[in-house]
């Protein structure tokens, strides 16, 4: 199999896949970012299948994901998550970061629910916080619907104007509340990485309106949205971006505050799935 993807080879791979898993109906996709996982009460994990046993480009390894695809079942229904992601910084195309979503989308997926760690750029959002996205900045450079990618999956010039679904950010209001803790809500600033931001460029994301910075999530929305799924995404403030305060910033830090806040972000993936997708007497 040829190592370069195409409309046309990702069209087969979802018809593949289809076949080998019987996936049924397919509801939602859920994104797990940096050190996050997800388990859905009611659902259950029936098969976990590597990215490298469905897309024909080699997979790298990143601590904090498994490059898997686990689909999660209730009766016919059938829900995927991401056990992480692929990132633009690793060398990835941008039709390859988003061909899991892009699978998504050709099985049914009307829904995306991603999740990242961020850096806190806005002094008043807490480390461990979970920030509901309302819009983003793209500053990665890199957009996967260059080249065929548009014009095969929808209209070349996408509408960006409500690109994270004002109904599922209340829902996810609604639903923090009724866990009994609060979100903050912000716009998620797109960087390339991987490196973490100087302090300057952190004063200048803020300028711009970001609230929170991160290396991914921001291809996988616009795929998303081009293909007309519905999008919310949950952002875990792992720490202050660069310059909020003096100490160096670790990927390690981002993971082990990802484990720390996990329950709460679990918590409230469960009862977003609970309320979109309720079940059926």
């Amino acid at each position: 199999m040829t190592n370069e993807l195409t409309p046309a080879l990702l069209r087969r791979l979802a018809e593949d896949f289809r076949a080998r898993t019987n996936s049924g109906r397919v509801r939602a996709l859920l994104v797990a970012g940096s050190g996050l996982g997800f388990e859905v009460p009611g659902w259950e994990a029936e098969e976990t299948i590597p990215f490298g046993e469905i897309f024909p480009f080699p997979i790298q390894t990143l601590e904090g994901h498994s490059e898997t695809l686990t689909l999660w079942r209730r009766g016919e229904d059938t829900l995927l998550v991401m056990n992480g992601r692929l990132h633009l910084y690793q060398g990835y195309r941008p039709e390859e970061v988003v061909a899991p979503v892009r699978l998504a989308a050709l099985l049914g997926a009307g829904i995306m629910i991603a999740t990242n760690a961020t850096g806190a750029i806005d002094p008043a959002i807490e480390p461990g916080s979970i920030v509901v996205i309302t819009d983003h900045l793209n500053l990665q450079g890199r957009n996967p619907l260059v080249g065929p990618w548009a014009r095969e999956f929808g209209t070349q010039f996408p509408d960006m104007s409500q690109a994270y679904d004002p109904e599922l950010i209340a829902i996810a209001r609604r639903a923090a509340a009724a866990a009994g803790f609060e979100v903050s809500e912000g716009v998620y600033a797109g960087v390339l990485g991987p490196s973490f931001e100087t302090p300057a460029e952190v004063r200048a994301l803020r300028t711009l309106g970001a609230s929170v910075v991160g290396m991914s999530t921001v291809p996988e929305v616009i795929a998303a949205r081009h293909m007309g799924m519905r999008v919310m995404a949950l952002s875990l403030a792992a720490n202050p971006a660069a310059g909020i305060r003096t100490e160096a910033l670790s990927h390690e830090e981002v993971l082990q505050a990802g484990k720390a806040a996990a329950g709460r972000l679990r918590k409230l993936v469960r009862l977003l799935v609970e309320e979109l997708i309720p079940d059926q007497p």
